[in-house]
């Protein structure tokens, strides 16, 4: 027998495998998964849809300023000069191309109320510092704004320790501090609308966003699918030992201060509205997403209780099993079409062998269910384009244009391929490597950081930003990204321009 008809055999042999009970089983499993995805988007978008109404009937009734309240009597000067004083606070790591444009959105916002900006670097000798001193320049007359040198962290993470020095230097009339990231970009009426949140519900710990991604045409920006505000009396007493838990090894601030509200039972929001343009940078490998992805996981390793520990145990195991329970059907569906392929191209008919026209049948379910599952995500993205445009009408408008759904799919097979390795070696090595810095923790908790400016990147992950004043050699492309680049060029001829 051939090695071409060991092949064959092999084929018809695992299709028949996999319309087993058990293989059935998990086929049928990855197609609800598909499913309850869809209805998850579904519903956010709805959610979000419903904000765009509410806009759309305010400016019909003559609101021209829908994208900063529903309510133009709340534009009033009365009510405007009684607006609670907001401190944003930005950590800073790196400059990239995405910037500069980012930073004039977040300090031109029309918030009415007293705001100040605390931009906050580790020394004057990132790169970020400089381009900063530049825009706020231009700026010095009209924004409130300062460039805090807050030093290296030593027991917490970089991020925590920037964000904790510019608690620090808020003004002491500060209700509530709102923690950025200098990659988004915000909308005129985002600090407005947040606060407005905030004024409502006096019982909201934190309100959270999430970011639209803008993907720039490498497979590792597909792959790549925020900010906090808080009170600021929380931080100035330490209520929940929210500083302590962060300042003390804490390594994501994300998941501390998740793991404090659920511990005290406080409320975590976010308005429909929370939705910030999140550009990725133009030259993003596969190297640097699969650094990402890493970072991703590595928070599930930090934890500040047992209980913390317990969920992010519980994250952990129910991640990989759904992420590689999303992937399965697809690795089969691919041999059953492969063995319907050879059995159909020597001549025989698929009726001659029953389970590969069961196999057939399998693979054309989970064709269905991937269908519904994308259009359900296409609609996401199409309503969250839409309503970005309507928050920042003086912005260059988004659109759907930049998005290649060919790879957003490629994207989501290997991003659940990838997710449970990569969790796995985040618990195994208990290590990262973020920014340039390596971090190691032991009990949950960061136990020793090192800086190596050799041994580390020269680039941040998602913004392509230069982590050190001198600019690195360039990163190469991995080949996954190579192959992105030229698939993106023959779908989509024309770059948008972020």
């Amino acid at each position: 027998m051939s090695p071409f008809d060991s092949l064959d055999a092999f084929l018809i042999y695992s299709s028949g495998v996999f319309c087993s009970p058990l293989a059935i089983f998990i086929q049928i499993q990855g197609y609800l998964i598909c499913l309850i995805l869809a209805v998850g988007w579904a519903f956010a978008a709805y959610v979000r849809s419903r904000e765009i109404r509410q806009m759309k009937d305010s400016m019909k009734g003559g609101n021209s300023f829908a994208f900063l309240s529903h309510d133009i009597n709340d534009l009033e000067h009365s009510n405007q000069v009684n607006l609670p004083r907001v401190t944003v606070v930005m950590p800073l790591k790196g400059f990239g191309e995405h910037n500069l444009h980012n930073w004039r959105t977040q300090i031109t916002s029309l918030y009415g109320g007293p705001l100040e900006f605390h931009f906050v670097v580790e020394s004057m000798d990132d790169p970020a510092y400089h381009a900063l001193n530049r825009l706020l320049a231009d700026f010095k007359d009209d924004v409130d704004a300062k460039i805090i040198v807050a030093g290296l962290s030593t027991t917490c993470s970089q991020k925590i320790h920037n964000q904790l020095i510019g608690v620090e230097r808020m003004h002491k009339d500060s209700k509530y501090v709102l923690f950025l990231d200098d990659d988004v970009r915000l909308h005129p009426g985002s600090i407005g609308a947040l606060t407005a949140e905030m004024e409502k519900n006096p019982e909201i710990f934190i309100q959270t966003g999430y970011p639209l991604d803008l993907p720039s045409g490498s497979l590792g920006s597909y792959c790549i699918y925020e900010y906090h505000m808080m009170h600021a009396d929380d931080f100035r007493n330490n209520r929940h030992e929210v500083v302590s838990d962060l300042r003390d090894g804490g390594y994501s601030d994300d998941m501390t201060l998740a793991a404090i509200a659920g511990a005290h039972k406080r409320l975590i929001t976010s308005p429909p509205v929370a939705v910030f343009p999140h550009p990725l940078a133009s030259d993003l490998s596969f190297s640097r997403y699969w650094n990402y992805l890493r970072k991703q996981t590595f928070v599930l390793e930090s934890y500040t209780t047992k209980v913390n520990w317990i969920m992010n145990r519980a994250l952990f195991s129910s991640h990989c099993y759904l992420s590689w329970g999303f992937v399965a059907p697809y690795l089969m569906a691919v041999v059953h079409l492969a063995a319907a392929i050879r059995i159909y191209s020597l001549g025989h008919s698929l009726g001659d062998t029953a389970h590969t026209s069961r196999g057939l049948t399998l693979a054309g379910c989970l064709a269905i269910c991937t269908f519904i599952e994308l259009l359900s995500m296409w609609n996401l993205t199409r309503i969250e384009v839409q309503l970005c445009n309507m928050l920042s009408p003086e912005a260059l408008p988004l659109s759907l244009a930049s998005y290649n759904w060919c790879l957003v799919f490629v994207a989501m097979l290997v991003d659940n391929f990838l997710y449970p390795i990569s969790a796995f070696r985040s618990h195994f090595s208990q290590s990262i490597n973020w920014s340039g810095i390596r971090y190691h923790l032991k009990d949950g908790k960061i136990s020793k950081i090192d800086r190596s400016k050799d041994k580390g990147p020269k680039y941040t992950d998602l913004g392509g930003k230069r982590l050190y004043g001198k600019r690195g050699v360039h990163p190469n492309s991995s080949i996954f990204g190579s192959w992105s680049t030229n698939l993106t060029q023959w779908r989509q001829p024309r770059k948008f321009d972020v």
